[in-house]
């Protein structure tokens, strides 16, 4: 047994699926498997990911900032072969990868999909600033060096699948919830997005509207992102997913400074605003627009539900039934 397997097995990482079934009760996330820096880490992922079920290693961005690694949720289904569909998932303010991950399972199952959550430690991004803006300005308000952005790391952890022959599709999909589709709707404004083929942004509690004059995170300005960065993010194929019941008004989630008071009271209203700010854009320069709005009946800000109606829509063509998601609206038992 190679040394790399035998650090997986240790930290459990290669259970059988049936050993791993999720409990109704979350409990603390095992330790993830740390890769071995003086190894190659393709094959060390590679290793980690090999068996059905869940796993977790380490990701030191290998052109990243050193001392922010992230993790690596995954689940793997019994089904699964290389040229299946890889869905990254970005978790909530509660940094629990791990549990959108889980979100995820029965649609990994029955769709054949590798499900990554790139997870980003609370201890190493405390803040809004540090997850949801992709550290992109430091406390001082500078610009940091853009190689350690956090919105770069997605599509490095694509690449990195790619290299470890795990995934042979060029491109993947994504999917990202409240802080999380804070975090993918920015990226998809400032990076390059031709890794990605569709992407789904859930409940952001606002949003960086798509203007070059307002400073960001209100806006593009200030950051680098050109004419054509904006051009290419109306064009993208972007769902925004809206749950009809994400209609709080306060409470220590909900952004409340200014600007996004100004989008509107609720992440519902912001939802809109968002959408027609992109479509106003885009008409009033010409361009194409390719972005969606999608609202889920019955829905709150609920991050198991969101993530289970946009596998529904991206892999059966449609919402849930409507029973169903009433269901869950009275359950409410998702995550942030």
């Amino acid at each position: 047994m190679n040394p790399a397997r035998r650090r997986l097995l240790a930290f459990g990482a290669l259970l059988p699926l049936s050993a791993q079934a999720a409990p109704r009760r979350r409990q603390a996330a095992p330790e993830p498997f740390r890769a071995d820096p003086s190894m190659p880490f393709a094959p060390q992922l590679a290793e980690a990911f090999s068996r059905p079920g869940r796993s977790a290693i380490e990701f030191e961005d290998p052109a990243g900032d050193p001392s922010r690694p992230v993790t690596l949720h995954a689940y793997r289904p019994a089904s699964w072969h290389a040229d299946g569909q890889l869905v990254l998932v970005m978790h909530g303010m509660g940094r629990n990868g791990d549990e959108y991950r889980d979100f995820w399972i029965e649609a990994a199952e029955r769709h054949n999909l590798f499900i990554v959550a790139p997870t980003f430690p609370a201890h190493l991004f405390p803040t809004p600033e540090t997850y949801n803006n992709g550290s992109v300005l430091g406390g001082d308000g500078a610009l940091r060096p853009a190689e350690w952005r956090g919105y770069r790391i997605p599509a490095r952890v694509v690449t990195a699948m790619r290299d470890a022959e795990i995934i042979t599709r060029p491109k993947a999909l994504i999917f990202g919830h409240s802080a999380g589709g804070q975090f993918l709707h920015r990226l998809l404004s400032t990076e390059p997005s031709s890794i990605f083929e569709a992407a789904m942004v859930g409940n952001p509690g606002w949003f960086s509207l798509p203007d070059l004059e307002r400073p960001f995170p209100e806006g593009l300005g200030g950051i680098g992102v050109t004419e054509a960065d904006l051009a290419r993010l109306l064009a993208f194929p972007m769902t925004i997913l809206s749950g009809e019941q994400d209609i709080e008004t306060s409470g220590p989630s909900l952004p409340s400074q200014p600007e996004a008071l100004a989008q509107g009271p609720h992440r519902f209203a912001r939802a809109l605003h968002y959408y027609e700010a992109g479509r106003a854009e885009a008409a009033r320069r010409g361009l194409p627009f390719n972005w969606k709005r999608v609202t889920v009946p019955h829905i709150g800000h609920d991050g198991a539900a969101m993530s289970r109606a946009a596998a529904s829509l991206w892999f059966e063509g449609q919402l849930p039934p409507e029973p169903l998601l009433a269901e869950w609206g009275r359950k409410g038992q998702g995550a942030l």
